[in-house]
């Protein structure tokens, strides 16, 4: 313990917690020896997007708020995996289940809620979860893996998170049915209409939606097998969802001796009826009323990190709380009132050709309800004039077609106008005054920048025309748009980033789907079309249409065209390893077709020069070896030498790896062309030190090398790490590829991917972080799993013909 400071224990490693610390070292980083106890091994991660985790978008490591050494460098004793059991308030001291004893001299309750799941039978069969953490995502991961034929998911509940959880289960490839006890989804946040479009567009995405269905039994001996329902039907189910709410987790407290009700009982400043006791989150009650969303949490940690810091001069009060659906091709915002009362008004604009709805509820000329689909572009401005209720009477024809930008006379409230306190990021707590202040502080100029350094903008990315109309309204003239936007190529303003955040989050699965969405101005040009053509086979590569008009003339023909309109025939040869026979079947073909010249290449192949387009399938059949994808964007080869086995000076076996090597990797689609060099000794004899991928062996293991290239420029590998076995060489070699895959740009070498990237971040991210290396192995494997070899496929289809 640091000497005279007071001790501040924080019990619970939530969002709510992670923020009221977050809070406190921003406004009064010396005043207290802080405790962090968390009962969840992964500290303080983005619930918000626990959904994007379920369906592969996100690793467990990325939904982190904090790095890893943050809370040491903040001088914060950290203990993850540390269930409190006991408060002692009389001497001032929590107790975990390892009887590990943590004296306070405050204490912060941010112990979050608990799933409700109704009492029925059934309840407790295997295969029935819930989903608030990433435990429950992990058992729902497990068990949608069993097998191999298709799960089905009864999701209970239509409220927001399980609409969310409903449409994952239905992307992963489960057969989706919504129970819901009321006759709309959403009730409490949306209208009938409003239901009405996301009912459907949920069944046009292939979940069914069960209304006014009351679940009366979970059947099945030990596992889940059906759902009944109180009209006397059911269904067939593997697997029950449980989300129909939660409630304030209050046993820590009230077995204190706390005062609690629905919630444990705080004051304004979040205090407890114990003055040295304080709560924030899901846990609490404030006048009669808990919490479920961020903003109401991000919100009361900042008012208690006042208090604790001494200033004392915020309250929380309960003010409403925006609603946004997170389903990518579902917009829905919604805030306040949903339907109307007495002297209540509304304004509303419905096209359901289009799927766009838009309805403000108005009292006293105050905004006191807003419903938004289809378009949400103007959600937060029309929220913050909900709240702040200004006076919309002069401009209320102008409501639901624009917010007007950063002023001007036809504005109903500019940009400028928004309170410093509004909440532009849900999903993260950040404000207009938060953002305001680093751009003028930090000098930041782009959306990119504001989200490096206020994590606006940076989970879902609803907030990012916002941010941006805030930047203008900061910069003025200084606003320059195309730093905010560089498109991929002149046919489209997106960029890679904005391109693929699109495709995960609206599941697009085509270039057409993509072009359509996003608003191509044309068909599309040599540049951004293949580059699509690769990212949607990235993202999605279980399910993606790969369009082939999209590729290059080389990878459409599976070869090489020459200067002279043929093509050259180069077959794979993992590791450089041949049979005598392979080399009977080549030379065979190379007479049989009169070849013009028949080369050992520089990746120690063999290839096979100047045949002609109409007799590649019949070579192809003849050597029947699969393709070397000489002509692709892809893992071309692994280059070794004969290493201890044959090599006086050879310390490992490079052959063999850099057979199994290949033999896993090999034609994988990359952002550019990925070759692998293997040597047995630091001699480079298969130069691994100018490979994309280099692997060295020395005394005791291996030493892998990233980022090289012998090319028109030459880049020398960094080394990435050192290990003692193949197994490791392949799965760090194999995360590696997967991050290089996953976010670098189409046509980009991994010589510049590295230097861009730093060699110190690809350390933390696939050696030093076992998590994440394993996060990318698994969706590397996924990716592999539907690789076809092409020459195989083009004579099948040849046959076929």
């Amino acid at each position: 313990m640091k000497l005279n400071k007071e001790r501040l224990v924080v019990v619970g490693g939530g969002m709510a917690g992670a923020a009221c610390i977050d809070e406190v070292i921003a406004q009064e980083p010396e005043r207290y020896d802080i405790t962090f106890l968390s009962a969840e091994a992964q500290v303080n991660y983005n619930r918000v997007l626990l959904a994007q985790v379920l369906r592969g978008e996100k690793g467990a490591a990325e939904i982190s708020l904090q790095e890893p050494d943050w809370y040491a460098k903040n001088e914060i004793t950290l203990h993850a995996g540390c269930r409190v059991e006991r408060i002692d308030r009389h001497a001032r001291s929590v107790t975990d289940a390892e009887g590990r004893q943590f004296p306070y001299d405050k204490l912060v309750l941010a112990t979050g809620s608990k799933a409700l799941v109704p009492d029925i039978p059934g309840a407790g069969l295997d295969g029935v979860v819930c989903f608030r953490d990433l435990d429950d995502t992990g058992k729902i991961k497990a068990i949608l893996e069993r097998g191999e034929t298709q799960k089905r998911v009864a999701v209970i509940g239509g409220g927001l998170l399980g609409l969310e959880v409903a449409y994952s289960l239905s992307s992963l490839g489960a057969e989706v049915t919504v129970v819901h006890l009321m006759d709309r989804l959403m009730e409490r946040q949306v209208d009938g209409v409003a239901a009405e479009l996301l009912t459907n567009d949920l069944i046009n995405l292939g979940v069914e939606v069960k209304l006014s269905h009351e679940s009366i039994e979970i059947t099945g001996s030990e596992s889940v097998d059906g759902l009944k329902f109180s009209d006397g039907t059911a269904i067939d189910v593997d697997m029950v969802v449980m989300s129909i709410g939660i409630r304030p987790n209050i046993g820590l407290a009230a077995g204190s001796g706390i005062y609690c009700e629905k919630g444990i009982v705080v004051s304004d400043v979040m205090q407890t009826y114990d003055p040295a006791v304080f709560a924030i989150g899901e846990c609490v009650q404030h006048r009669g009323r808990t919490f479920g969303l961020v903003a109401s949490v991000f919100e009361q940690a900042r008012v208690l990190a006042n208090h604790l810091a001494g200033d004392c001069r915020l309250y929380f009060t309960d003010r409403p709380s925006p609603t946004r659906l997170k389903v990518p091709g579902i917009n829905l915002y919604s805030a306040g009132e949903v339907e109307q009362g007495p002297g209540t008004e509304s304004i509303e604009y419905l096209d359901r050709g289009a799927g766009l709805y838009k309805k403000v509820l108005i009292k006293d000329d105050t905004i006191k309800g807003v419903i938004l689909y289809g378009d949400v572009i103007d959600g937060p401005e029309l929220f913050a004039l909900l709240v702040e209720e200004v006076d919309i009477s002069p401009r209320r024809h102008r409501l639901l077609f624009g917010m007007g930008g950063t002023g001007g006379t036809g504005a109903v409230l500019s940009v400028k106008d928004l309170p410093d306190e509004t909440i532009v990021c849900g999903c993260n707590g950040v404000t207009k005054g938060t953002i305001v202040e680093a751009i003028e502080q930090k000098g930041l100029f782009t959306a990119e920048e504001v989200s490096l350094e206020t994590k606006a903008s940076a989970s879902c990315g609803g907030c990012s025309g916002l941010v941006e109309r805030i930047l203008e309204s900061v910069l003025g003239s200084g606003f320059d748009a195309s730093l905010a936007r560089t498109g991929i190529c002149a046919c489209t303003p997106y960029s890679r980033e904005e391109i693929v955040k699109y495709i995960k989050e609206q599941g697009l699965r085509s270039v057409e789907d993509v072009m359509e969405r996003l608003g191509w101005e044309s068909v599309g040009c040599e540049t951004c079309r293949p580059a699509l053509n690769y990212y949607v086979n990235m993202v999605w590569p279980e399910s993606a249409v790969d369009d082939r008009s999209s590729r290059l003339i080389n990878e459409r023909a599976h070869a090489n065209i020459q200067n002279d309109g043929r093509f050259s025939v180069v077959p794979r040869v993992n590791g450089g390893v041949i049979t005598p026979d392979e080399l009977k079947r080549i030379a065979d073909a190379a007479i049989k077709y009169d070849v013009d010249l028949v080369k050992i290449t520089g990746g120690t192949r063999i290839g096979l020069y100047g045949v002609n387009r109409d007799d590649l399938p019949k070579v192809w059949g003849d050597i029947g070896m699969e393709s070397g994808y000489a002509y692709a964007k892809a893992v071309r080869t692994v280059k070794t030498c004969v290493g201890e086995r044959f090599c006086r000076y050879g310390t490992q076996d490079s052959t063999g790896l850099g057979v199994e090597l290949e033999g896993l990797l090999g034609g994988l689609s990359t952002p550019a062309k990925v070759k692998f060099g293997v040597d047995g000794c630091p001699r480079n004899c298969a130069e691994s030190a100018v490979k994309d991928i280099g692997i060295t062996g020395v005394a005791g293991g291996w030493e892998i090398y990233v980022g090289g290239g012998a090319g028109i420029e030459l880049f020398g590998g960094e080394k990435l790490a050192t290990v003692e076995s193949k197994a490791e060489v392949v799965e760090i070699a194999g995360a590696f590829l997967q991050k290089y895959r996953e976010e670098a740009v189409y046509g980009e070498r991994t010589a510049r991917w590295v230097k861009r990237v730093g060699i110190e971040a690809l350390k933390r991210t696939v050696v030093e972080s076992i998590d994440e290396r394993g996060e990318l192995v698994e969706r590397l494997h996924t990716a592999l799993k539907g690789m076809k070899d092409p020459w195989e496929q083009a004579r099948k289809s040849q046959a076929q013909a």
